[in-house]
């Protein structure tokens, strides 16, 4: 069979959507969906959405990819390509994640900095029992840091290895979390488009493979109510023009050692703190795992190597100084989540926001901090809708697009508890 191409692009819900095309279409540049698409929730209900196009006769939009971003993948005979999102006339779509990702590099390029990201994905491994319903795969010696088949009984993470390592993943780690089957994934850093199509890439990737294994991955932010939660902790730096870490102020890092950008990009994420967990941590689902103690980025403060903080600052200095931001989940499109962290720390460096004093309680017992993130999607997403300063640098036609499908997911969620909750979700994400 001749090589045939799989087209994708990652939506406002975090669902991979595309198609496959033939060998003879390899060659073109651009394919069409329903731009309605964008008005289509998890439980396929279509809702006239902003932007989406609904009640005006559902159009195109038009996904374009060039040729060099092609790549091989794990489906034998299938290439497979990431592409942006443009609407009917040609003009980039407001909705399209990716494109508000490339908007907020570019924000930063305007000042002489590339933007350096690095992703950790935190999953639980679940699979159907003999009754068809949802349990936490067997992992009879399961640990945090484990490893071997006591970890993974069926060696699925091992096919994700070969895999991965055959298609140029730069994968860092794969390790077992602290809640077993609980596990984690980490791709080296990159610039920021390649790192985050990486990882969408990857974390299809690994879901699939899993699949052929008889194990569902989810990297929904609280799967199991008697377990901990998942993140998608997104980590950053930036190179300025002569290629050095702009973050580093010298061989050391830490809070002692931080410089003025660091400082200012610390300020920005705080301040827009409660308007940030609106788009990375955008489920129902979400607000059972951001809770106080709970290492998820709840409170609004930051700190050294402090996992109960929401932005921790590295203790490596030099070319591995670096933030990492602690609230996001993988239930958020990873580009409209980078995007945001992004766009919130570039407006803490042009606004000179004040930077609160760093936190020094345990996190469990003890906290400085007293604001924190709403406690459910409801108080989030107003809080979003308020943050106008933040929903404009992502990308107003994007936030409003959000913020109404989200709205929508409060009704749809309102009387969802627990399994059931979970089970809204659990296929997509």
């Amino acid at each position: 069979m001749k090589d045939r191409l799989r087209v994708l692009f990652c939506d406002h819900l975090s669902i991979m959507r595309g198609k496959y095309l033939p060998n003879s279409k390899i060659a073109d540049a651009s394919t069409r969906f329903c731009r309605s698409t964008f008005g289509v929730h998890y439980d396929k209900d279509l809702l006239p959405a902003p932007g989406s196009m609904m009640m005006e006769g559902l159009p195109d939009m038009e996904l374009m990819w060039r040729a060099e971003e092609i790549r091989d993948s794990w489906d034998e005979g299938t290439k497979i390509v990431l592409g942006d999102l443009y609407d009917a006339d040609g003009a980039p779509l407001e909705m399209c994640p990716r494109g508000a990702l490339k908007r907020a590099v570019a924000a930063w390029e305007a000042k002489g900095l590339t933007p350096k990201i690095g992703i950790e994905l935190e999953c639980f491994a679940l699979q159907l029992d003999d009754a068809g319903q949802i349990a936490p795969y067997d992992t009879p010696g399961g640990v945090v840091y484990g490893t071997g088949p006591f970890s993974d009984p069926l060696r699925f993470n091992d096919a994700i290895w070969e895999e991965a390592d055959r298609l140029g993943f730069d994968l860092e780690v794969i390790t077992s979390e602290y809640d077993s089957p609980q596990f984690e994934y980490v791709l080296t850093f990159s610039d920021a488009v390649k790192a985050v199509d990486d990882i969408v890439l990857f974390r299809l990737m690994a879901r699939e493979i899993a699949l052929e294994h008889g194990v569902l991955l989810s990297f929904l932010p609280k799967p199991l109510a008697e377990a901990g939660g998942s993140g998608m902790h997104i980590n950053f730096s930036f190179t300025d023009q002569s290629g050095k870490n702009a973050l580093a102020s010298g061989a050391k890092g830490g809070p002692e050692h931080m410089n003025d950008l660091a400082r200012g990009c610390l300020a920005g994420l705080l301040h827009h703190h409660k308007g940030l967990a609106g788009l990375i941590a955008p489920t129902a689902n979400s607000y059972e795992r951001l809770q106080p103690g709970s290492l998820s980025g709840f409170w609004k403060n930051w700190g050294g190597d402090h996992r109960n903080v929401t932005t921790r600052i590295s203790s490596e200095g030099g070319a591995k100084a670096r933030l990492e931001h602690r609230m996001a989940d993988a239930s958020s499109n990873p580009y409209t989540a980078t995007a945001a962290v992004l766009q919130a720390a570039l407006l803490g460096v042009d606004n000179g926001y004040e930077l609160p004093a760093m936190e020094t309680g345990d996190g469990f017992e003890t906290t400085d901090a007293t604001e924190s993130t709403a406690t459910s999607l409801a108080g989030a997403i107003a809080d979003l809708q308020a943050d106008t300063a933040l929903t404009r640098a992502v990308g107003q036609g994007l936030c409003d697009n959000h913020i109404f499908m989200k709205e929508q997911e409060v009704e749809k969620t309102r009387d969802l508890q627990g399994e059931a909750l979970r089970d809204f979700y659990v296929y997509f994400v």
